[in-house]
């Protein structure tokens, strides 16, 4: 499994970080750095959760981190 994780800075100043790949995951902050860790730790639950549902096999993760 690939990962994009992809950040950008909306016209109020705050950065959005999302992961397109995991829908609803997505994460604001004040800073890129801020925005784009919460985004991966999110994104990170989201995948736990999942594992420990049933809901995904084990797999190898690939988290590449862009910028928008």
């Amino acid at each position: 499994m690939n990962f994009t994780l992809e950040c950008e800075r909306e016209d109020d100043g705050r950065w959005l970080a999302e992961v397109p790949q995991l829908p609803g995951v997505l994460a604001y902050g004040a800073s890129q750095a801020e925005a784009m860790a919460r985004a991966e730790v999110l994104a990170l639950r989201v995948l736990a959760d999942r594992l420990e549902h049933g809901e995904a096999q084990p797999t190898d993760i690939r988290i590449s981190l862009t910028a928008a």
